[in-house]
Protein backbone atom coordinates (compact mmCIF):
# COMPACT_ATOMS: atom_id res chain seq x y z
CA UNK A 1 0.00 0.00 0.00
CA UNK A 2 1.62 3.22 -1.15
CA UNK A 3 1.65 6.48 0.71
CA UNK A 4 2.49 7.73 4.17
CA UNK A 5 0.58 6.99 7.35
CA UNK A 6 0.47 9.93 9.76
CA UNK A 7 -0.70 9.26 13.31
CA UNK A 8 -2.07 11.97 15.57
CA UNK A 9 -3.62 11.56 18.98
CA UNK A 10 -4.70 13.40 22.09
CA UNK A 11 -5.64 12.24 25.57
CA UNK A 12 -9.07 11.30 24.27
CA UNK A 13 -8.80 10.49 20.56
CA UNK A 14 -6.71 8.48 18.13
CA UNK A 15 -6.78 9.99 14.63
CA UNK A 16 -4.87 8.39 11.76
CA UNK A 17 -4.50 9.86 8.27
CA UNK A 18 -3.26 8.02 5.19
CA UNK A 19 -2.40 9.72 1.90
CA UNK A 20 -2.70 7.15 -0.94
CA UNK A 21 -0.35 6.90 -3.87
CA UNK A 22 -1.23 7.06 -7.60
CA UNK A 23 -3.68 6.64 -9.21
CA UNK A 24 -5.92 7.28 -6.17
CA UNK A 25 -3.96 10.37 -5.14
CA UNK A 26 -5.45 12.25 -8.09
CA UNK A 27 -8.92 11.75 -6.60
CA UNK A 28 -8.47 11.22 -2.85
CA UNK A 29 -7.06 13.78 -0.41
CA UNK A 30 -6.78 11.26 2.41
CA UNK A 31 -8.15 8.17 4.08
CA UNK A 32 -8.77 8.59 7.81
CA UNK A 33 -9.56 6.61 10.93
CA UNK A 34 -11.00 8.00 14.17
CA UNK A 35 -11.21 6.06 17.42
CA UNK A 36 -12.94 7.19 20.67
CA UNK A 37 -15.10 10.25 21.19
CA UNK A 38 -13.52 13.63 22.02
CA UNK A 39 -14.54 15.34 25.28
CA UNK A 40 -17.04 17.64 23.57
CA UNK A 41 -20.47 16.14 22.98
CA UNK A 42 -21.01 17.26 19.40
CA UNK A 43 -19.51 18.89 16.35
CA UNK A 44 -20.67 20.93 13.41
CA UNK A 45 -19.08 20.04 10.09
CA UNK A 46 -18.41 23.08 7.93
CA UNK A 47 -18.91 23.06 4.16
CA UNK A 48 -15.67 22.15 2.39
CA UNK A 49 -16.57 21.86 -1.30
CA UNK A 50 -15.85 18.12 -1.21
CA UNK A 51 -17.54 14.74 -0.68
CA UNK A 52 -16.71 12.00 1.81
CA UNK A 53 -17.39 8.29 2.15
CA UNK A 54 -17.88 7.46 5.84
CA UNK A 55 -18.27 4.14 7.67
CA UNK A 56 -19.35 3.82 11.31
CA UNK A 57 -17.45 0.84 12.75
CA UNK A 58 -19.25 0.91 16.09
CA UNK A 59 -22.87 0.56 15.01
CA UNK A 60 -24.67 0.20 11.69
CA UNK A 61 -26.11 3.71 11.65
CA UNK A 62 -25.00 7.28 10.91
CA UNK A 63 -27.06 10.15 12.36
CA UNK A 64 -27.02 13.66 10.96
CA UNK A 65 -28.48 16.64 12.84
CA UNK A 66 -29.79 19.74 11.08
CA UNK A 67 -31.15 21.85 13.92
CA UNK A 68 -34.05 19.86 15.41
CA UNK A 69 -34.15 17.50 12.41
CA UNK A 70 -32.50 14.10 12.78
CA UNK A 71 -31.71 12.05 9.67
CA UNK A 72 -30.81 8.38 10.08
CA UNK A 73 -28.73 6.43 7.58
CA UNK A 74 -27.04 3.06 7.42
CA UNK A 75 -23.54 2.65 8.84
CA UNK A 76 -21.89 3.33 5.47
CA UNK A 77 -22.77 6.61 3.74
CA UNK A 78 -21.59 9.15 1.23
CA UNK A 79 -21.75 12.75 2.40
CA UNK A 80 -22.49 15.01 -0.54
CA UNK A 81 -21.03 18.47 -1.01
CA UNK A 82 -22.83 20.70 1.49
CA UNK A 83 -23.51 24.43 1.16
CA UNK A 84 -24.00 24.94 4.92
CA UNK A 85 -22.94 23.19 8.11
CA UNK A 86 -24.59 20.17 9.75
CA UNK A 87 -24.19 18.49 13.13
CA UNK A 88 -23.04 15.12 14.47
CA UNK A 89 -23.03 13.72 17.99
CA UNK A 90 -19.45 12.61 18.64
CA UNK A 91 -20.63 9.90 21.03
CA UNK A 92 -22.58 8.24 18.24
CA UNK A 93 -19.59 8.32 15.87
CA UNK A 94 -16.81 7.17 18.17
CA UNK A 95 -15.19 4.70 15.77
CA UNK A 96 -15.14 5.76 12.13
CA UNK A 97 -13.18 5.30 8.94
CA UNK A 98 -13.57 7.32 5.79
CA UNK A 99 -12.42 8.68 2.45
CA UNK A 100 -12.06 12.43 1.94
CA UNK A 101 -12.18 13.07 -1.80
CA UNK A 102 -10.53 15.99 -3.53
CA UNK A 103 -12.82 18.57 -5.16
CA UNK A 104 -14.32 16.73 -8.13
CA UNK A 105 -12.50 13.56 -7.09
CA UNK A 106 -15.53 11.48 -6.08
CA UNK A 107 -16.95 11.42 -9.61
CA UNK A 108 -15.47 8.04 -10.73
CA UNK A 109 -16.38 6.09 -7.58
CA UNK A 110 -20.02 6.69 -6.77
CA UNK A 111 -22.13 5.27 -9.56
CA UNK A 112 -24.16 8.51 -9.52
CA UNK A 113 -23.16 12.09 -10.34
CA UNK A 114 -22.07 14.07 -7.25
CA UNK A 115 -24.49 16.75 -8.38
CA UNK A 116 -27.34 14.44 -7.36
CA UNK A 117 -26.01 14.29 -3.78
CA UNK A 118 -25.70 18.00 -2.99
CA UNK A 119 -26.67 18.93 0.60
CA UNK A 120 -27.51 15.38 1.59
CA UNK A 121 -26.18 12.04 2.79
CA UNK A 122 -26.99 8.84 0.94
CA UNK A 123 -26.58 5.23 2.01
CA UNK A 124 -23.62 3.66 0.25
CA UNK A 125 -25.85 0.65 -0.50
CA UNK A 126 -27.97 2.88 -2.74
CA UNK A 127 -24.85 3.51 -4.84
CA UNK A 128 -22.88 0.26 -4.53
CA UNK A 129 -25.57 -2.32 -3.77
CA UNK A 130 -24.52 -5.37 -1.74
CA UNK A 131 -20.85 -4.42 -1.98
CA UNK A 132 -21.47 -1.64 0.55
CA UNK A 133 -22.47 -4.05 3.32
CA UNK A 134 -19.62 -6.39 2.41
CA UNK A 135 -17.10 -3.56 2.64
CA UNK A 136 -18.41 -2.38 6.01
CA UNK A 137 -18.29 -5.91 7.40
CA UNK A 138 -14.66 -6.30 6.33
CA UNK A 139 -13.74 -2.89 7.71
CA UNK A 140 -15.32 -3.74 11.06
CA UNK A 141 -13.40 -7.03 11.20
CA UNK A 142 -10.01 -5.56 10.21
CA UNK A 143 -7.52 -5.53 13.12
CA UNK A 144 -6.03 -2.04 12.80
CA UNK A 145 -6.10 1.18 10.74
CA UNK A 146 -3.54 0.12 8.14
CA UNK A 147 -5.60 -2.95 7.25
CA UNK A 148 -8.72 -0.80 6.95
CA UNK A 149 -6.93 1.63 4.64
CA UNK A 150 -5.85 -1.30 2.45
CA UNK A 151 -9.47 -2.48 2.18
CA UNK A 152 -10.66 1.01 1.24
CA UNK A 153 -7.93 1.41 -1.38
CA UNK A 154 -8.80 -1.93 -2.95
CA UNK A 155 -12.50 -1.03 -3.10
CA UNK A 156 -11.74 2.36 -4.65
CA UNK A 157 -9.32 0.92 -7.20
CA UNK A 158 -11.96 -1.60 -8.27
CA UNK A 159 -14.43 1.22 -8.85
CA UNK A 160 -11.86 3.37 -10.64
CA UNK A 161 -11.02 0.62 -13.12
CA UNK A 162 -14.62 0.61 -14.39
CA UNK A 163 -15.23 4.38 -14.30
CA UNK A 164 -15.79 6.56 -17.33
CA UNK A 165 -13.70 9.73 -17.49
CA UNK A 166 -15.15 13.07 -16.53
CA UNK A 167 -15.17 16.25 -18.59
CA UNK A 168 -11.53 17.26 -19.27
CA UNK A 169 -12.12 20.94 -18.46
CA UNK A 170 -13.57 20.42 -14.97
CA UNK A 171 -10.16 20.08 -13.21
CA UNK A 172 -9.04 23.34 -14.85
CA UNK A 173 -12.24 25.06 -13.73
CA UNK A 174 -11.75 23.79 -10.17
CA UNK A 175 -8.23 25.22 -10.06
CA UNK A 176 -9.38 28.55 -11.53
CA UNK A 177 -12.34 28.96 -9.16
CA UNK A 178 -10.60 27.81 -5.96
CA UNK A 179 -10.62 30.74 -3.56
CA UNK A 180 -13.41 32.64 -5.29
CA UNK A 181 -11.23 35.30 -6.87
CA UNK A 182 -12.42 34.84 -10.49
CA UNK A 183 -15.86 35.21 -12.05
CA UNK A 184 -17.47 32.06 -13.42
CA UNK A 185 -18.18 33.74 -16.77
CA UNK A 186 -14.51 34.71 -17.13
CA UNK A 187 -13.37 31.17 -16.36
CA UNK A 188 -15.81 29.75 -18.92
CA UNK A 189 -14.53 32.17 -21.56
CA UNK A 190 -10.91 31.29 -20.78
CA UNK A 191 -11.68 27.57 -21.11
CA UNK A 192 -13.60 28.07 -24.37
CA UNK A 193 -16.88 26.68 -23.05
CA UNK A 194 -20.27 28.31 -22.65
CA UNK A 195 -21.28 29.54 -19.20
CA UNK A 196 -24.31 27.21 -19.18
CA UNK A 197 -22.25 24.19 -20.19
CA UNK A 198 -19.64 24.91 -17.52
CA UNK A 199 -22.34 25.14 -14.85
CA UNK A 200 -23.84 21.82 -15.95
CA UNK A 201 -20.67 19.72 -16.08
CA UNK A 202 -19.08 21.36 -13.04
CA UNK A 203 -22.17 20.79 -10.89
CA UNK A 204 -22.56 17.19 -12.04
CA UNK A 205 -18.94 16.27 -11.28
CA UNK A 206 -18.18 18.29 -8.12
CA UNK A 207 -21.59 18.39 -6.45
CA UNK A 208 -21.65 22.20 -6.43
CA UNK A 209 -22.38 24.88 -8.96
CA UNK A 210 -19.23 26.85 -9.87
CA UNK A 211 -20.39 29.95 -7.98
CA UNK A 212 -21.18 27.91 -4.85
CA UNK A 213 -17.80 26.15 -5.03
CA UNK A 214 -15.98 29.48 -5.34
CA UNK A 215 -17.99 30.90 -2.44
CA UNK A 216 -17.19 27.98 -0.12
CA UNK A 217 -13.49 27.88 -0.94
CA UNK A 218 -13.24 31.64 -0.43
CA UNK A 219 -14.82 31.18 3.01
CA UNK A 220 -12.49 28.29 3.84
CA UNK A 221 -9.36 30.26 2.91
CA UNK A 222 -10.49 33.31 4.89
CA UNK A 223 -11.17 31.12 7.93
CA UNK A 224 -7.76 29.46 7.61
CA UNK A 225 -6.04 32.84 7.45
CA UNK A 226 -8.01 34.11 10.46
CA UNK A 227 -7.10 31.04 12.50
CA UNK A 228 -3.43 31.82 11.90
CA UNK A 229 -3.72 35.30 13.41
CA UNK A 230 -3.88 36.17 17.10
CA UNK A 231 -6.32 39.04 16.56
CA UNK A 232 -7.70 38.89 13.00
CA UNK A 233 -8.13 42.16 11.17
CA UNK A 234 -11.44 41.34 9.50
CA UNK A 235 -11.49 44.35 7.22
CA UNK A 236 -8.06 43.46 5.87
CA UNK A 237 -8.97 39.76 5.59
CA UNK A 238 -12.11 40.67 3.66
CA UNK A 239 -10.09 42.77 1.21
CA UNK A 240 -7.38 40.12 0.70
CA UNK A 241 -9.78 37.16 0.51
CA UNK A 242 -12.03 38.38 -2.30
CA UNK A 243 -15.00 39.72 -0.32
CA UNK A 244 -16.61 43.02 -1.25
CA UNK A 245 -16.10 44.37 2.26
CA UNK A 246 -16.17 43.34 5.92
CA UNK A 247 -19.97 43.21 5.99
CA UNK A 248 -19.95 40.79 3.07
CA UNK A 249 -17.44 38.57 4.89
CA UNK A 250 -19.59 38.54 8.03
CA UNK A 251 -22.73 37.63 6.08
CA UNK A 252 -20.95 34.77 4.34
CA UNK A 253 -19.51 33.35 7.57
CA UNK A 254 -22.96 33.39 9.19
CA UNK A 255 -24.65 31.85 6.15
CA UNK A 256 -22.11 29.06 5.70
CA UNK A 257 -21.28 28.22 9.33
CA UNK A 258 -24.07 29.64 11.47
CA UNK A 259 -21.52 31.75 13.40
CA UNK A 260 -20.04 35.21 13.25
CA UNK A 261 -16.36 35.27 12.18
CA UNK A 262 -15.11 35.93 15.72
CA UNK A 263 -17.25 33.18 17.27
CA UNK A 264 -16.31 30.70 14.56
CA UNK A 265 -12.57 31.24 14.98
CA UNK A 266 -12.93 30.84 18.75
CA UNK A 267 -14.81 27.56 18.28
CA UNK A 268 -12.66 26.15 15.50
CA UNK A 269 -9.46 26.54 17.54
CA UNK A 270 -10.90 24.55 20.46
CA UNK A 271 -10.64 20.75 20.77
CA UNK A 272 -10.61 20.23 16.99
CA UNK A 273 -9.65 16.76 15.82
CA UNK A 274 -10.51 16.88 12.12
CA UNK A 275 -10.36 19.63 9.55
CA UNK A 276 -13.75 21.29 8.94
CA UNK A 277 -15.08 20.16 12.38
CA UNK A 278 -15.88 22.54 15.24
CA UNK A 279 -16.92 21.63 18.80
CA UNK A 280 -20.44 22.61 19.91
CA UNK A 281 -23.03 21.60 22.49
CA UNK A 282 -24.95 18.36 21.96
CA UNK A 283 -27.35 18.42 18.98
CA UNK A 284 -31.01 19.08 19.72
CA UNK A 285 -32.73 15.84 20.68
CA UNK A 286 -29.48 14.03 21.42
CA UNK A 287 -29.06 15.09 25.05
CA UNK A 288 -29.96 12.62 27.77
CA UNK A 289 -31.03 9.80 25.47
CA UNK A 290 -27.57 9.35 24.00
CA UNK A 291 -25.67 9.89 27.24
CA UNK A 292 -27.10 6.61 28.48
CA UNK A 293 -26.43 5.02 25.08
CA UNK A 294 -22.81 6.24 25.12
CA UNK A 295 -22.18 4.98 28.66
CA UNK A 296 -23.50 1.58 27.63
CA UNK A 297 -20.90 1.49 24.85
CA UNK A 298 -18.16 2.69 27.20
CA UNK A 299 -17.59 5.88 25.20
CA UNK A 300 -16.70 9.26 26.76
CA UNK A 301 -19.86 11.36 27.09
CA UNK A 302 -18.20 14.74 27.62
Amino acid sequence: MAGEVIVGHSVHVLYVRHVPGPPLSAHVAELWYLSAAPPHAAERILPSGTLQLVVNLDEDEVRIYDGPTLRRHSGAVVSGAYQSSFGVDTREHASMVGVHFRPGGAWPFLGAPPGALTDTHVDLADLWGLRAAELRERLCSAPEPRARFALLERALLDRLSDARPGHPLVPHAIAALDGGERRVADVAATLGISHRRLVDVFTAETGLAPKAFARITRFRKALSRAEGEREPDWARLAATSGFCDQSHLIREFVALSGNSPTALVAQSSRERVKLHHIAIAAPDGARGRDRRHARTRGVLTG
